[in-house]
């Protein structure tokens, strides 16, 4: 069941499809051969965290997440469940990615809004860098170091404008 202020409805849709979407850019894989030196076959499991969203009047919230991502055994194509929660609103992302020879792409849907799109972009190193379109643009940021993910979001012109989100492994 979906709790929220209806002036928060926009807001929270664009603000949580942007959380969710950088959320499933922790992407595993690449070809089988190089899965093993892949930044992002290490995703594979539960991680949790929160982070801050900041809209377009100026105003900020805080929100906690909840990813479950699934890779598969080449470490080339990711499974994402995601669920975000503050207390006036709640998003759920499903995302089907994969990552090929430094390219990801793939498709998003929020569930909760029946929303979606797809993204591309780049990975390199524990860094992944994409564009989301769609229902909403954005330009997605993440970064990787062991158990920790960093996730920003850029959303100029839309009412959420920003979103930084911090989440640790098996939380």
């Amino acid at each position: 069941m979906l709790h929220f202020h209806k002036s928060l409805r926009n807001q929270g849709q664009i603000a949580f499809s942007a959380a969710a979407l950088a959320a499933l850019l922790a992407l595993p894989g690449v070809g089988p051969a190089q899965a093993a030196n892949s930044p992002f076959t290490a995703l594979s499991g539960t991680w949790s965290g929160g982070g801050v969203i900041t809209m377009a009047s100026g105003a900020k919230e805080r929100i906690r997440c909840r990813a479950q991502y699934g890779v598969d055994g080449s470490g080339s194509n990711l499974d994402l469940r995601l669920r975000c929660a503050s207390d006036s609103f709640t998003f759920e992302l499903q995302s089907n990615v994969a990552h090929n020879n430094g390219v990801v792409s793939g498709t998003w849907a929020e569930t909760t809004r029946a929303v979606g799109g797809s993204l591309d972009g780049s990975a390199k190193g524990n860094r992944i860098q994409v564009r989301v379109t769609g229902t909403l643009s954005a330009l997605l940021a993440m970064s990787t170091n062991a158990n920790q993910q960093s996730i920003s979001i850029q959303a100029p012109g839309s009412e959420m404008t920003s979103v930084a989100i911090s989440l640790s492994r098996g939380r």
